[in-house]
This record gives structure tokens, C-alpha cells and sequence, in this order.
């Protein structure tokens, strides 16, 4: 299964090398839009003994889960749940005393974060959940979904969150760029368009709904409406100037939440 993850990227790699510049973007080919249709399948062949199962990949912090166990009364303890832009997020040093909780899992749909959502997030009794998702959703990481389907995904999950007393934040879908070969594959891969319309969504439902908006998507975009090539080296997740940007975001929305009564979400 990992060579066939390797040969994506090869695949991929092979297909775009070479014709693009930080910063300029890549007008894609034909071959381009092969490339990046393949190794999507790739992906889910070489993911397919863990969507068979473990499809939420509950095993993955199950023994993490055991050992924290849930919150004491009156710990404000926060999880950040989501996606590989989580997973690989050093929460530690972003938020240095706040012992704050990573749960992302890399590659992840928002139907696999909801088989999850009891065991990472509700059994732990945070005090505010924040939940970074949708980019792989539009990608086809586990199979097509309308925009529909994508927003039932986050509703439930507040839903669930509002009968457990948990605060909800929902980020923004991060921009992407085409600035390299890389990031070519991932933006072919998630139609930017997508991107703003879930945005809006996502936007309105909080305000409807008084939960929390995290707008990471104006903070790091630029004047393409891509993300800007300092914040990331393949387009799509960030790195530590991406990370120095999001994480005053973040601490600010939970800093909201936390004075909002939790009854009152």
C-alpha cells in the first residue's frame, strides 16, 4: 500500500515537474488533470484496507483517549479536530502552557471525523472543540459529496456538540495554491470555487447558530485569491509562517467561545 502512495507523487512528480516558480501559478494540462485524477485513486486504494476497517481510524488516538480521559470539572480543555493541516500541527508550541489537544487525522473526511467525533472529541468533555475540515471532503478523499452532504457533516457535528455542553469553532476551509508541481495536484483537486461557496456556508450557519466563525481563509489568501506562497511549501498545508498566522486566530475564537455560555449554544 505504501508503494502505491509513492507512485502517486511519482506519478504526479513526473507529470509537472519543472514548470513552475514560487509564486507564478501553473496553467494545468491535460496530463495534469490525468495525473491528479490518479493519484486521488491511489490514494484510496492504498487507504483501502483502513476505509474497510477503521473507516473513522478510531485506533489511531484510542489508547491516547484512554490515558487523558475526560476533562475535570471546570478545565477548560480544547480539542482541535480535524485534517492533516491539524494533524501536523505542533499545538505545543504554538500555545506554550496550554496543553491544548491534537486530534487530526491526515487524508480525512468529514464522515470519518463524525465516526470519531464520541471517541476524540464528546468522551473527552472539552470545553470548546475546534473543527478544521471540508478540504478533503471537496477533494473526493473517501468518494464524491455534494456541498450538501459536506454541510450535514458539520451540522451534525455541532449538533452533537450543543447536547454535550461542548463549544463549537469551525474554521474556515484554507485556500490552496498552484505555485509548484505539488501544489498543482492539490489544487486540481479542489475547485476553489468549492472553496468560497462552503465558506459562505459555513459563515452563515455560525451566525445563525451562535457558534464561532474562524476565518483563517481572509487571513492567509492573496491578492489571487490563493494562499500565499510564504505560508506553505505544497500549496495546501501550511508551515511555520502559516502556523504563526493561525494560531492568534485560533486562540482568539476560543477566547470567544469560552465567553459564551455553553447552554446558550
Amino acid at each position: 500500500m505504501k508503494k502505491l502512495a509513492m507512485l502517486a507523487v511519482l506519478t504526479v512528480g513526473a507529470c509537472l515537474a519543472g514548470r513552475a516558480q514560487s509564486g507564478h501559478s501553473l496553467s494545468p494540462t491535460p496530463q495534469d488533470g490525468y495525473a491528479s485524477a490518479r493519484s486521488l485513486e491511489l490514494y484510496r486504494e492504498s487507504h483501502a484496507s483502513m476505509l474497510m476497517n477503521d473507516f473513522g481510524q478510531l485506533s489511531r488516538y484510542h489508547d491516547a483517549d484512554v490515558q487523558l480521559g475526560a476533562a475535570s470539572p471546570g478545565e477548560q480543555r480544547v480539542v482541535f479536530f480535524g485534517d492533516s493541516i491539524t494533524d501536523i500541527w505542533k499545538l505545543d508550541e504554538s500555545f506554550p502552557g496550554k496543553k491544548y489537544v491534537n486530534r487530526g487525522i491526515g487524508g480525512q473526511t468529514t464522515p470519518q471525523m463524525l465516526v470519531r467525533f464520541r471517541a476524540d472529541v464528546i468522551d473527552l468533555k472539552p470545553a470548546v472543540v475546534v473543527v478544521l475540515a471540508g478540504t478533503n471532503d471537496i477533494a473526493g478523499n473517501t468518494g464524491e459529496e455534494t456541498l450538501e452532504q459536506i454541510e450535514g457533516g458539520y451540522a451534525t457535528m455541532a449538533e452533537l456538540a450543543r447536547v454535550h455542553g461542548i463549544r463549537m469553532v469551525f474554521a474556515s476551509v484554507m485556500p490552496i495554491n498552484n505555485y509548484n508541481p505539488t501544489a498543482l495536484r492539490f489544487y486540481l483537486q479542489r475547485p476553489a470555487q468549492k472553496i468560497l461557496v462552503l465558506n459562505d456556508w459555513l459563515k452563515k450557519y455560525c451566525a445563525d447558530n451562535g457558534l464561532v466563525y474562524l476565518d483563517y481563509f481572509a487571513a492567509m489568501v492573496d491578492e489571487r485569491r490563493m494562499l500565499k506562497a510564504e505560508l506553505t511549501a505544497d500549496g495546501l498545508h501550511p508551515n511555520d509562517a502559516g502556523f504563526a498566522v493561525m494560531a492568534p486566530l485560533a486562540q482568539a475564537a476560543i477566547d470567544r467561545a469560552l465567553a459564551t455560555p455553553a447552554t446558550s449554544q
